[in-house]
């Protein structure tokens, strides 16, 4: 088996810090870098900016849906996108926000977790209002061959609240019950002081206490986004996520990639050291 996506996950944080770079080829974002809002806009979009990201952060963040948009020629550009990151030793964090039940949810997680599939990446976001159970088969899968998954449990979105902060019959918000359930997976398939592959999404605006949040374990990595453009800085890092900080991937997409092509790579190279800096302080 290869290593846990957990472990993965924490060397690279240790290595390059917390910056993961989304990969969002928005409509406004290819006419400002002189693409076209087609499948090979995308396509050039996506490469470019993997090569930008490439031995300055450790992670990167392709929104499906902007590929899939464009029908096949957009998976097909998605999946250049994809190997070409993973072939720069980027973890990749497929962004598809999958959810559904038996072989379903199951086939999804084959798309994306599968070593060799056309569409393969180092994790998956996925949705857990079916029930966490549901996601039962995705998390075998990713445990199988060294994968993660990323679990919505605390979005920033406001329509969410009030699902995510209903009560449940435990007397726990939805998120937190989510994310107990969850740990409790972690916690059987990983070894003692080894971080669980089984993530988490909590958005970087979150107020945990508002959420009926508290620090959790075994350690997994949490996907941020909410930064840059959100709102959230460098600098909240450590406010908002408390002791949990040194687990988190904050992920910023259009407040980088607004710098365009030319001066992509400095931009992310000067934000990289932001985080970096907090996360080492």
């Amino acid at each position: 088996m290869s290593e846990r996506f957990g472990e993965r996950t924490r060397s690279a944080l240790s290595a390059r810090g917390p910056l993961c770079v989304g990969v969002d080829p928005h409509a406004a974002l290819l006419a400002a870098w002189g693409l076209t809002d087609d499948a090979h806009g995308v396509r050039e979009f996506g490469l470019r900016t993997v090569e930008a990201a490439a031995g300055r952060v450790g992670f990167v963040k392709p929104q499906v849906s902007f590929f899939e948009r464009f029908g096949s020629a957009g998976f097909a550009a998605l999946e250049e996108v994809l190997a070409a990151a993973r072939a720069a030793d980027l973890l990749v964090i497929a962004d598809a926000k999958r959810g559904d039940i038996g072989s379903t949810m199951d086939d999804y997680a084959k798309a994306w977790l599968t070593p060799g599939s056309s569409l393969e990446a180092d994790a998956l976001t996925v949705n857990p209002f079916l029930g966490v159970g549901a996601l039962d088969g995705s998390f075998a899968l990713a445990a199988e061959h060294g994968k993660g998954v990323f679990v919505l449990a605390a979005t920033s979105n406001p329509e969410a609240a009030g699902i995510q902060r209903s009560i449940t019959a435990s007397d726990e918000t939805v998120s937190a019950a989510i994310i107990g359930e969850v740990s409790a997976r972690n916690a059987a398939a990983s070894g003692t002081g080894e971080w669980g592959s089984f993530g988490f999404v909590v958005g970087a605006t979150v107020d945990w206490a508002a959420a009926g949040l508290s620090p959790f374990g075994p350690v997994a990595p949490i996907l941020a986004p909410g930064f840059g453009a959100q709102g959230a800085t460098p600098a909240d890092l450590r406010l908002r996520f408390g002791s949990m900080a040194d687990a988190v991937i904050a992920s910023e997409s259009r407040s980088i990639l607004s710098a365009g092509p030319a001066d992509l790579a400095t931009a992310i190279t000067a934000r990289a050291a932001e985080y970096l800096e907090v996360a080492r302080a």
